[in-house]
Order: C-alpha cells, then sequence, then structure tokens
C-alpha cells in the first residue's frame, strides 16, 4: 500500500512539475507587465504572495494602470467567484482544523483542484491537492521574482503560446472522468454554454454559466422518473429484465 501511495505522488509530482514551469514563465511575464505599468516592485511581489490569482492579477494591473482600482477588485471577485464550487467540490479533502482549510482556500487553483479530483477520495487526493497547491504557488512567485528582476525581456507569455499550457494541463488531468457518461454529459453541456457565451459576455463569466450544466443530470432523472410504468409490472427493486418481461410470459 505505501509503494502505490509513493507511486501515485511520483507522479503527481512529475505532472505538477510540468505544468510549473510553464507557470514560472507566466508568472515572470506578470512580474515584468506589473512593474512596466508603474507598479512598485514590492507591490507586485505581495500581490503574487496574497492574491495569487493568476489571469485575475494581469486584469488588475491593467485596469489599475488605466485608473480603475475599484474595477480592478470586483472583477477579479468576480473572476475568481468559480472558487466557490471548487471548495464544494473538495469538501474536507484539505485536512481538519482551520487554519489548514484557511491555507488551502489561499492555495486553491484550477490546476491544484483537478489534480486533487484526479485522485481517489481520501488520503489520497489530500496529498495530492496540497503538493500541487504548494509546489504551484512557489513556481508562480519565483517566475514573479524573476520578471521583476528581468524587466521586460520575458514578453508576453501568449506569443510563446505558454498561455495554452494551463488548459491543456487541465484537459488531460480530467480525460479520465471523461469515462462516466453522466460526467461528459455535464462537461460538454459546460463546454458549450461557455463557448456560446464568450463573445458575449465579460471574461469570467461564460466559466460561471458553464456551471448551468449540472443541472443535466438533474434533468435526465426526473425525465425517467415520469416514464410510465407498463400495467401489471412488478414492485420496485425487482431486476429490470423481470420487469418487462419475455415473449410469453407475464400474463397467464
Amino acid at each position: 500500500m505505501r509503494t502505490a501511495y509513493r507511486t501515485g505522488d511520483a507522479t503527481v509530482l512529475r505532472d505538477v512539475a510540468a505544468i510549473g514551469a510553464a507557470m514560472v514563465a507566466v508568472g515572470a511575464s506578470f512580474g515584468t507587465v506589473a512593474v512596466a505599468a508603474g507598479l512598485p516592485a514590492w507591490a507586485t511581489l505581495a500581490m503574487s504572495v496574497l492574491v495569487y490569482a493568476g489571469g485575475a492579477q494581469f486584469m488588475a494591473v491593467g485596469l489599475v494602470a488605466a485608473g480603475s482600482p475599484f474595477a480592478a477588485v470586483l472583477a477579479g471577485l468576480l473572476l475568481n467567484a468559480r472558487h466557490l464550487p471548487f471548495g464544494l467540490a473538495l469538501g474536507g479533502s484539505l485536512g481538519p482544523g482551520r487554519w489548514r482549510r484557511l491555507l488551502g482556500s489561499h492555495l486553491m487553483t484550477d490546476e491544484a483542484t483537478a489534480f486533487a479530483l484526479a485522485r481517489p477520495a481520501g488520503p489520497a487526493r489530500r496529498r495530492a491537492f496540497w503538493l500541487a497547491g504548494i509546489l504551484l504557488f512557489l513556481a508562480w512567485n519565483a517566475g514573479t521574482v524573476l520578471g521583476v528582476l528581468a524587466g521586460g525581456a520575458v514578453g508576453d507569455p501568449a506569443a510563446l503560446g505558454l498561455d495554452a499550457a494551463f488548459p491543456a494541463g487541465l484537459a488531460a488531468l480530467l480525460l479520465p472522468s471523461l469515462r462516466d457518461r453522466d460526467t461528459r454529459r455535464v462537461a460538454l453541456a459546460g463546454a458549450g454554454l461557455a463557448v456560446l457565451a464568450t463573445p458575449l459576455l465579460p471574461a469570467g463569466l461564460p466559466v460561471l454559466l458553464a456551471l448551468a450544466a449540472l443541472v443535466v443530470p438533474a434533468l435526465r432523472g426526473r425525465r425517467t422518473d415520469a416514464e410510465p410504468v407498463p400495467d401489471g409490472a412488478p414492485p420496485d427493486g425487482v431486476d429490470g429484465l423481470e420487469r418487462v418481461g419475455r415473449t410469453g410470459e407475464g400474463s397467464c
């Protein structure tokens, strides 16, 4: 059992390292963009440590540079509202104690949540979350420090395709979950809603709208419950094959 745990942790560590390398580069880009926008170096570093919000930090720097600090706060809250369902999904995986939940909520990102949910519930999921959360936090802040020191040398991560590393990594982590039919339906419905809403809604809202796809299993269950029961059907609990009956059976 211990060997299996070590093997699983090694796999998580390997995958986290791959995404963490891209996170260092994107964090460095944030550091250079923030300093170039006029944000002091200490404020840039403090934002990565205390806010730690990835894309929301880029957006906040742009809005602050444009003279809209209140809009930056509101937009950040809206963009990161997706952490509410993340917290519900992880449940007790953060471990006992208020300080663990407080620290875990700060380290909760899309990637850390995906790594955790890809593992079975219990100690394996808890270890995966903390391993991914801590290492990715360190990677992001290390990149920010490099960006502040390097000035404008890193440039835009989109020009190098680094902005696609996180969606690709998340897709790879979620692929095993799509083997379940209901999960696959919800994922496809949510993706469709997000794609359709992207040209119409501000950034962050399409992702929240995709949560509406969670009603798909409920609607399917209600439709199943509403199906008429054939006359002469046996009570609930009888096997479905026996309920339908074979030719020549089921009547006297």
